[in-house]
């Protein structure tokens, strides 16, 4: 694509995205630069962190020419923050947005003297190269547009299809960190999503296959074509569906001292023999995981939850309520909109038991979650005569 140059940026440096997701490589900023014949458009802005870099890159890409529109897909300051920086450079730019962007800039205290407002279907002639905007709101803000380039057969598709970790981080595995990305990122959306794959379904680049010969370049994360690409559309199409990628269980549980996190690693033990002995596990698809809720990657839990079909949760009871790791992972399942799963409870108190009761009604408004039978109650430490009560659980929740 000798007329769209990617001038994004890698941020090695950041430890935590939105001040709370774990990046073990960093992060990356995307920014394409379009050249058609008449005139040029620059795609979405940077992080204030890169800002330096950015502009020098966007410089050189331009090579002598200036740049007549500087569109905002998305107002998000690892997006936007350095718009200002870029209108002062280029003041004669004009900033291409939605309706709702127009409304951010002025909260976020960026003054553009130029502005275009676009919507679905809107489109802009650059000369011998169009851009063709989608309106994909909620995904994951209100004033989201999404672009097209017809001639390149390039969709820049906002966060959409993006994930965590600098540009060339793991190249050959993008689903792990887009996975993650998506769920504690997105995954509240997904009938949004949903559309907007409808919209995109009808594009001329997908005939003749998945995505045909579609190219999508998000603002995190490589850019996606080929058969990346096609399986990026098929999990994105059972992400946004809430549907099951893996069948397995997750076991999640919230330990004090360690009794709770000892009848969690035997459940799943009992968990992993049982799916054995029934084959399930035959050809590697069944899976089982456990999480330390006080210790692991909260992310990399909620991920996991959503990946799978089951789920298990065991809790110690903390002042009358869950002890608070426990608290947190349900209240993020929650937000981000946890739904069509099978749920077992196990609990530990020594003298009030309370975990089975709380998870309970904090899981009662997640959308088609089966609370299985029977809970398990500890009272303190598992018994070896509770084993069996262990076998039960497992047992309904394979069922």
């Amino acid at each position: 694509m000798k007329r769209i140059k990617y001038v994004g940026c890698d941020d090695a440096e950041l430890d935590l995205f939105e001040s709370q997701y774990e990046l073990p490589e960093g992060m990356c900023y995307n920014s394409y630069v379009v050249l058609g014949e008449e005139k040029v458009a620059v795609m979405d802005a940077m992080d204030a962190r890169c800002c330096e870099e950015w502009l020098k890159k966007v410089e050189e890409a331009l090579a002598g020419r200036k740049p007549d529109y500087l569109v905002c897909q998305h107002m998000e300051p690892d997006h936007s923050g350095s718009m200002g920086a870029f209108l002062a450079q280029y003041p004669e730019a004009t900033v291409v947005c939605s309706k709702q962007a127009v409304v951010m800039m002025n909260q976020f205290g960026i003054e553009a003297t130029n502005v275009e407002v676009v919507g679905e279907g809107s489109t802009l002639d650059l000369g011998g190269l169009t851009l063709q905007f989608i309106a994909a709101p909620m995904i994951h803000w209100p004033e989201v547009i999404m672009t097209y380039c017809p001639e390149e057969q390039v969709l820049f598709s906002a966060d959409g299809f993006g994930k965590f970790g600098v540009y060339h981080a793991d190249e050959d595995d993008w689903a792990c960190e887009a996975r993650r990305y998506y769920f504690n990122i997105v995954g509240k959306y997904g009938m949004q999503v949903s559309n907007v794959l409808k919209k995109l379904n009808n594009l001329p680049s997908f005939q003749g296959g998945v995505g045909g010969r579609l190219t999508i370049a998000p603002l995190h994360g490589p850019m996606l074509e080929g058969e990346k690409k096609d399986e990026a559309l098929r999990l994105y199409s059972i992400w946004s569906a809430y549907g099951v990628e893996t069948d397995g269980v997750l076991v999640a549980y919230a330990s004090i001292h360690g009794n709770t996190r000892r009848a969690a690693e035997q459940l799943a033990e009992i968990l992993r023999q049982k799916a054995e002995s029934r084959k399930l596990t035959a050809d590697g698809s069944f899976k089982v995981a456990i999480t330390d809720l006080s210790r692991d990657d909260m992310a990399e839990a909620i991920e996991d939850a959503f990946r799978m079909n089951r789920l298990v949760l065991c809790c110690a009871t903390y002042d009358g309520d869950i002890f608070p790791p426990m608290h947190m992972f349900l209240h993020k399942l929650r937000l981000k909109g946890y739904q069509n799963r099978r749920v077992a409870l196990v609990e530990n108190g020594s003298w009030a038991p309370q975990a089975v009761k709380v998870m309970r009604e904090m899981l009662s408004t997640c959308k088609n979650v089966e609370i299985v039978e029977p809970t398990v109650t500890i009272r303190g430490s598992l018994k070896p005569t509770q084993v069996a009560e262990l076998e039960a659980l497992a047992d309904a929740l394979l069922a």
